[in-house]
């Protein structure tokens, strides 16, 4: 990239980091040391700020860096991505938002100790929680870094590590100082910048081809070198029984995992009331439903315009062909418009990163303080050493983040979130539906569907082709792999449901009539809710 590029992204980032540190320091000022402010940020929120922060939420480098990428790169099979994240929210709006908005304070682990022996299911549900944010920061610091180097024009490592870096201790600053107050107001900035510019692209993608939607297919499938194969489904996915099985394996985790997700079960909790959080669901499925049809067009407009040899000499997972797309469109390399568009489109990625993590970290560190130090102390915790035991866990998790961030940065980060959706989808969803759902559900089946699922689905990664045994493994150099899908789903979430089952039938305690009809009442009624 020349130096226009750099000096214009670098100057639009620097005003965007500006920006948000301003919004962090002015909400820091205001009172955030009880409980309820910082997860919460009071409950203030309407349902449309709330439905714009979950959008903003759930937006990620994922959607907007990797699903293009892999459309760019596979065509039809690279649109799973987009149809099964947004298909995810129907789970979410008919299963989750209201009841988890009635029967929980916080986090997810309060929906289910609410029926059960807090102890051992806080310590469960915090521990699968962090586990989930963990790996879904980590594609966000992978993308951090490609967008870097792009940026500075090489691939040399320091610039790599010291993004990195750089973005870990933004997020860290975001949350220990501003909490969900701040988050919220960031992801809600993120959220307008990043449709804005993606309808931009989207537009001038169409524009480009005279609105002409079938030209834009066919001129992508012709410059792909796979003809037909581009639009039809099998590319990546249906090579031999096991790519089929990734698939399906795949779509599973992506439509079960949203409602697992401890990041986005944290934001019903900053509305009012029940019905306000399913009118920010409501919400959010419009601005997300618009977003991910917009990151096909310019998934087929990178394939057509820049070309998908061109996309993997940048980045081999193709998470940098939106803005290669950019420059295309803005004229191309060297350009006065081509260096603008770049920029600003560098500029909103970045933008969406550090909203993303931000809202990753505030939710892990509310489990680690909420839950985890909770539950070990066995006495009440204050609500102001459990704020600061809160801020202490943002920066062990960040460190965390930055470390495996570092390690994973050649693979694509919607491939990742991927993973981070299969663990959510098999630790978190079973023990959440049959906690609202099951009369009969114990302390033991919980523990055993949170962890039956968590288990497997991190061991199986570690044996998969994702750590060693291929080319495009974590270690290339060793192998051992004994899992043959990429994606655990379609073991780990039958396992996580089973468990659950299983500890409960085996279970020597009964299950609490009167709490489970307690809590029945709760969800459905909201009568005693927070």
């Amino acid at each position: 990239m020349t130096g226009d590029h750099q000096t214009l992204a670098l100057l639009l980032f620097s005003t965007f980091v500006a920006v948000t540190l301003g919004i962090t320091t002015w909400v820091s000022r205001h009172r955030q040391g009880s409980a309820e402010e910082f997860y919460a940020g009071g409950r203030l929120f309407s349902p449309m700020e709330n439905g714009f922060a979950i959008a903003g939420d759930y937006m990620s480098a994922a959607s907007f860096l990797g699903i293009s990428g892999l459309i760019a790169l596979y065509g039809y099979d690279g649109m799973l991505y987009s149809v099964g994240f947004l298909v995810a929210w129907l789970v979410v709006l008919f299963l989750v938002a209201e009841l988890v908005r009635n029967c929980g304070r916080f986090t997810l682990a309060d929906v289910v100790a609410s029926r059960m022996r807090e102890r051992p299911v806080r310590i469960a549900a915090g521990t699968s929680s962090v586990t989930v944010s963990v790996l879904y920061l980590v594609a966000q610091m992978v993308g951090a870094g490609s967008l870097v180097a792009l940026l500075l024009g090489g691939t040399t490592e320091a610039a790599r590590t010291w993004t990195v870096i750089g973005v870990g201790a933004l997020m860290v600053i975001y949350v220990s100082l501003g909490g969900m107050r701040a988050t919220t107001w960031i992801q809600i900035v993120k959220a307008v910048l990043l449709l804005g510019g993606t309808a931009a692209l989207t537009t001038l993608v169409l524009v480009r081809f005279q609105g002409d939607f079938d030209r834009l297919l066919r001129t992508a499938a012709e410059r792909s070198g796979h003809g037909e194969a581009f639009l039809a489904p099998g590319l990546a996915y249906g090579g031999d029984w096991t790519s089929r099985f990734d698939f399906i394996s795949l779509g599973l985790a992506l439509v079960l995992g949203t409602a697992g997700l401890p990041h986005i079960l944290s934001r019903f909790y900053t509305v009012p009331t029940a019905r306000a959080a399913r009118r920010s669901v409501v919400w959010s499925i419009g601005l997300i439903g618009g977003f991910y049809l917009m990151t096909i067009v310019l998934g087929f407009g990178a394939a057509a315009l820049v070309g998908p040899d061109a996309v993997r000499a940048s980045n081999a997972a193709g998470n940098t062909a939106v803005p290669l797309l950019a420059l295309d469109l803005g004229g191309g390399a060297g350009s006065t418009g081509g260096t603008v568009l770049f920029a600003v489109v560098a500029a909103i990625a970045f933008a969406t990163i550090l909203a993303v993590v931000a809202g990753i970290t505030l939710a892990s560190s509310a489990s680690v303080a909420h839950d985890l130090y909770a539950s070990l102390r066995r006495r009440e915790t204050e609500p102001r050493s459990e704020v600061a035991v809160a801020r202490i866990a943002a920066v062990g998790i960040g460190a965390v983040a930055i470390g495996l961030g570092l390690l994973a940065r050649d693979l694509n980060v919607a491939f990742l979130v991927g993973l981070a959706f299969a663990v959510a989808a098999s630790a978190n969803l079973p023990v959440l539906l049959y906690s609202l759902f099951w009369r009969g559900f114990t302390t033991r089946g919980a523990v055993w569907a949170v962890y039956g699922g968590l288990v497997p689905a991190v061991v199986l990664v570690l044996l998969s082709p994702v750590v060693s045994g291929g080319p495009q493994s974590l270690f290339p150099d060793v192998d051992f792999q004994y899992f043959p899908l990429q994606n655990p789903g379609l073991v780990s979430v039958p396992l996580g449901f089973l468990a659950g089952w299983l500890g409960t039938v085996t279970s020597p305690e009964s299950p609490d009539e009167a709490k489970h009809a307690e809590t029945e009442v709760r969800s459905l009624t909201g009568a005693g809710a927070v």
